[in-house]
């Protein structure tokens, strides 16, 4: 975050702008020295910098496209193959990622390097909805346990970039060449992902069940098809003719006239079996547990990083200052976030149906508060009440381990409230859901900014 805050430092404003003056910043990498231009805007006396409010912006352009390409592929999934879904979006991540990395190089005006940050930021996670709702479907072909450690990697990955970050600090890199280590990291991780989802085909284990999930695709599901196999069965009973031989009539016309009302009933109990509900019948059913997730995770993102990235410790110590938002808000919210996922694997309460889920749930919009009334820096209508570091420290602990305790439950709720037919279609609808909560925050981050 501190690179980006450098290469938009600066910038100017033009709303009554008199002189315009450029300032050159040197930064050395070894051996190259790079330029980086940014531009201050006088009105007379007092340069002017713009505030772009880059950890909103981030938030918000990180999470829209997430809620537009998980809902558009609910539709995409229908007409272009999942290899080709997943392998090109794969590509393009490892490819913007690339050129974000190249960027850390190239001196710019900070307004262009603005621009192309947000619309790298928007294409990539366009890109990961595709690959995550994708995913989401492949891993839902594989046993259950997959499904949680899928949902786990999320937890470790926020693990890895903070511990990047830290590691950064410790060694004491300049910003630029710490940022360049970042970018590269993730294009080395996408390679790696991309070619195990090439070699996972070939794996006996992964066979297994791919095949058996063509072969449950392939039986029946409607039905016209049931009942069509219906009728070729009894047609062949009534002549006689069974399994390629010319017998005598096994059962009458009117055997089966007779029997019309307990045939009716058996084909209508196997129909139901096979048949897959309507996409408004399965959210009639998970409706609480997809409000749920959408409330969790509408708070967290609120204020998380967007609120969170603006409190400052207490002491004032320069040195501290340097691990301090590290530390106690991005390694202290991923662990406990992925302690709090990993807790439901053995702890699972409340139930899906208490009443009081919802309620605990809800519940979590106190942490809003709590944390906008934590140290933050540039404040002007609220007061400081919690402003030790220790204060913020229980408050995200707290606030991470519900975070991924009530998202990892509702995730896994939602497919048992639903037939085994219909898990594929709820997983879809959480995933919007989820998607759409995270939208939702980061919309609200804005103005809780604000309002500090």
């Amino acid at each position: 975050m501190e690179y980006f805050d450098d290469r938009l430092k600066g910038t100017a404003s033009s709303i009554g702008a008199t002189l315009v003056t450029n300032e050159t910043t040197p930064v050395t990498n070894g051996t190259t020295t790079v330029t980086n231009v940014t531009t201050q805007v006088t009105n007379g006396t007092t340069p002017v910098t713009k505030d772009y409010k880059f950890a909103s912006w981030m938030t918000l352009l990180a999470q829209l496209p997430l809620l537009l390409f998980t809902l558009a592929n609910s539709f995409l999934y229908q007409r272009i193959k999942e290899k080709v879904r997943i392998a090109v979006s794969m590509v393009s991540i490892l490819f913007l990622f690339l050129l974000t990395a190249i960027m850390v190089k190239v001196p710019m005006q900070p307004h262009s390097f603005f621009s192309i940050t947000m619309a790298t930021i928007w294409f990539i996670n366009s890109f990961g909805a595709v690959l995550q709702g994708s995913l989401f479907g492949l891993v839902g072909l594989l046993p259950p346990r997959y499904s949680t450690l899928f949902m786990s990697g999320q937890g470790l990955a926020g693990i890895f970039a903070a511990m990047a970050s830290l590691f950064s600090i410790l060694s004491k890199a300049d910003k630029a060449s710490a940022a360049l280590g970042y970018f590269i990291t993730p294009c080395v991780a996408t390679l790696i992902t991309l070619l195990s989802y090439l070699l996972l085909p070939h794996l006996e284990f992964a066979q297994f069940y791919f095949e058996k999930s063509k072969c449950h695709h392939d039986q029946p599901e409607t039905t016209d098809e049931l009942l069509k196999g219906a009728d070729k069965e009894k047609l062949a009973l009534v002549n006689g003719d069974r399994n390629g031989f010319n017998n005598k009539p096994i059962i009458t016309n009117g055997d089966f006239e007779a029997s019309g009302t307990k045939e009716a009933l058996f084909m209508m109990q196997q129909t139901d079996s096979h048949s897959r509900s309507s996409v408004l019948a399965v959210f009639k059913k998970i409706w609480v547990m997809a409000l749920c997730v959408t409330c969790v995770l509408a708070v967290t993102l609120s204020v998380f990083p967007a609120v969170t990235v603006k409190v400052k410790s207490v002491y004032g110590n320069k040195e501290w200052d340097r691990y301090f938002l590290c530390v106690c808000c991005f390694i202290v919210f991923n662990v406990m976030d992925l302690i709090g996922r990993s807790v439901t694997s053995m702890v699972q309460w409340p139930s899906k149906r208490s009443s009081l889920f919802p309620v605990l749930v809800v519940s979590r919009v106190v942490f809003i508060p709590l944390i906008m009334l934590c140290n933050t820096d540039k404040r002007q209508y609220l007061p400081v009440l919690f402003s030790h570091d220790i204060a913020f420290l229980v408050i995200m602990t707290l606030f991470a381990l519900s975070n991924g305790y009530f998202i990892c439950l509702c995730m896994s709720y939602a497919p048992q409230l639903v037939r085994a037919k219909d898990c594929e279609t709820a997983g879809a609808l959480m995933t919007f859901f989820l998607a759409l909560g995270l939208s939702l925050g980061a919309a609200l981050s804005f103005l809780l900014r604000n309002l500090l």
